[in-house]
């Protein structure tokens, strides 16, 4: 049964020391998952939080390849839209090739204007941008040297996955699958939508493109493992309320995101559901009644303490694993 740990590393520290050891402790954790038969290690991508989100997926990414062995290594998501096309072309395909093919990404656009604005990126022309860096990636990696801004070049390295590694675009808006079906790339929206995913395939055939559409199912939620989740939620529900406090200040009018919810406090957290602390005999139930299910642990949520981090993870991989593996 699928597992896949989360390593997004929010949690501002001022004390360099210990940011140090956070960022090492998830470089170990994934060490950690990959030798116990996780499926997937996934971190992400924000600039200017307050509490520290991970702003540079490719350099972990590429720690994590190089401490690991089997897992897949997603980046969900890569604001694609804040790079150099040519320059990102060049690190993933690094990337990929450390990795010996694991990488895969959501490529994002991204919504907040202070990222662009610091990246000095026009927001404005996101869009755009985007759809420029999405064509030089697929060009970069092919055989063929291509034009690029009036001068004919090659991009070297080529990745290690051919075609190219593994991507979808992000996106919760038919410019989104409009995109995605126009490039003939597989459609990843952060939740599921009916309308929106016959609107994809419906672009698909306007364009005589092949893909598909992957999206979270409606009970996606994120998983902490402890043995007494009522004492867990009063000792470090407050790591879980800082997460989604930074992620809700960055709500925009209009935009629909999968992990917005009431944060007033920790008891609305715990009722939405999309944070779960649960217990090793739980995740073994659930997972036994459920043989699609993919348990998403997230041992570095909102600044939780190392150990009890390192618990929730242990407790997974000696409890649970043993039971669904």
């Amino acid at each position: 049964m699928p597992s896949s740990l989360r390593l997004n590393m929010t949690g501002a520290e001022s004390d360099p020391s210990a940011r140090s050891a956070r960022y090492q402790a998830a470089i170990d954790m994934a060490d950690y998952a990959d030798k116990h038969g996780f499926d997937y290690i996934n971190v992400e991508e924000h600039h200017c939080a307050q509490n520290g989100w991970l702003p540079s997926p490719l350099t972990m990414a590429s720690a994590i390849a190089a401490r690991t062995e089997k897992a897949g290594i997603g980046i969900m998501a890569l604001l694609v839209s804040l790079y150099d096309p040519v320059r990102l072309a060049e690190d993933l395909a690094v990337i990929d090739l450390i990795s010996r093919g694991r990488l895969s990404f959501i490529a994002g656009l991204g919504y907040r204007e202070i990222e662009f604005h610091a990246l000095d990126k026009p927001f404005a022309e996101r869009g755009k941008w985007m759809d420029h860096v999405l064509d030089t990636l697929l060009k970069a990696w092919g055989d063929e040297p291509f034009e690029y801004r009036g001068e004919m070049i090659t991009v070297t390295p080529k990745p290690y996955t051919r075609p190219h590694p593994m991507f979808l675009v992000g996106g919760m808006s038919k410019v989104a699958a409009r995109r995605a079906a126009r490039f003939g790339l597989p459609f990843s929206p952060p939740m599921y939508d009916a309308e929106l995913e016959a609107y994809y395939y419906e672009q698909l055939k306007a364009h005589d493109k092949k893909g598909f559409m992957v999206a979270p199912p409606q009970d996606f939620s994120l998983w902490f493992i402890d043995e007494n989740p009522d004492t867990a939620w009063a000792e470090i529900g407050h790591h879980f309320l800082n997460e989604v406090q930074e992620y809700n200040s960055w709500k925009r009018a209009g935009l629909a995101r999968p992990m917005e919810m009431p944060s007033a406090s920790v008891e609305e957290i715990r009722a939405s559901g999309r944070y779960e602390i649960v217990t090793p005999e739980e995740c073994i139930e659930r997972m036994k009644a459920d043989k699609h299910k993919n348990a998403v642990l997230h041992p570095l949520v909102g600044g939780m303490p190392l150990e009890r981090g390192w618990r929730s993870l242990e407790l997974y991989c000696k409890k649970v694993l043993p039971e669904v593996g």
